[in-house]
């Protein structure tokens, strides 16, 4: 089953390819989740229209490249996105996202899979990297801002990103604290329920003795 992604999904694709999946992976995740929609005729003519247009703003030189790279050079992207207290983004910024505002932002088209980062998902200052050409590269300057704020001081931004890996170590701490507690706990309970080997013999001689056959001594005297 053929669809066409909305969202950067990891080892499948980026946003705007289409792509053949297994009919349940797209119905039970992918299209539920919105993260997908289906790859009909029409929609991708459109998207291919759309891809054609750019790409005539594409560096097809080494020259046309450097030009663009001076260009991005002087650029600073900024993506308000939102954010909890610590900087952790609800979402992350994709490289599709990057090629996309630099679309909007210098209607110049980057190839999305030359955008050299992982999805970013903190809030602060980025340089990334792109490759426009063999052999040219540029750094555009990316600032992560939360939405409706301003980026704090490089300083408080690492104490945020320090709390929280703090607070992730010590979380998995005590899920390890927890986990051992729980096995003792039914090691424990098993102790009590099972005998251990030592007793479980003392308490077969023990029915031995009881079930042993009276001796002459015991049994009473019979008749001449």
């Amino acid at each position: 089953m053929e669809v066409i992604l909305l969202q950067d999904v990891e080892k499948l694709g980026l946003r705007g390819d289409v792509v053949d999946v297994a009919r349940g992976y797209a119905r039970n995740y992918l299209l539920p989740r919105r993260l997908a929609e289906n790859a009909t005729p029409a929609r991708v003519a459109e998207l291919r229209k759309i891809d054609a247009e750019r790409a005539k703003h594409e560096a097809r030189t080494a020259e046309q490249a450097q030009e663009i790279a001076d260009l991005l050079g002087k650029t600073v992207l900024r993506f308000e996105v939102k954010a909890g207290p610590t900087g952790s983004l609800f979402g992350s910024v994709t490289p599709s996202d990057v090629a996309d505002e630099i679309w909007r932002a210098r209607k110049v088209r980057v190839d999305r899979r030359k955008v050299a980062i992982d999805p970013l998902k903190r809030i602060g200052r980025y340089s990334v990297p792109i490759e426009l050409f063999q052999d040219v590269h540029v750094e555009v300057k990316t600032l992560v801002v939360p939405e409706g704020g301003e980026l704090p001081p490089e300083e408080e931004l690492a104490a945020l990103e320090a709390a929280e890996a703090e607070a992730a170590a010590a979380a998995a701490e005590d899920a390890e604290s927890a986990h051992v507690e729980a096995e003792t706990a039914i090691a424990e309970v098993l102790a009590e329920v099972v005998p251990d080997e030592g007793d479980a013999e003392e308490d077969v001689a023990q029915g031995a003795q009881t079930d042993a056959p009276e001796t002459d001594e015991q049994l009473p005297p019979t008749a001449a």
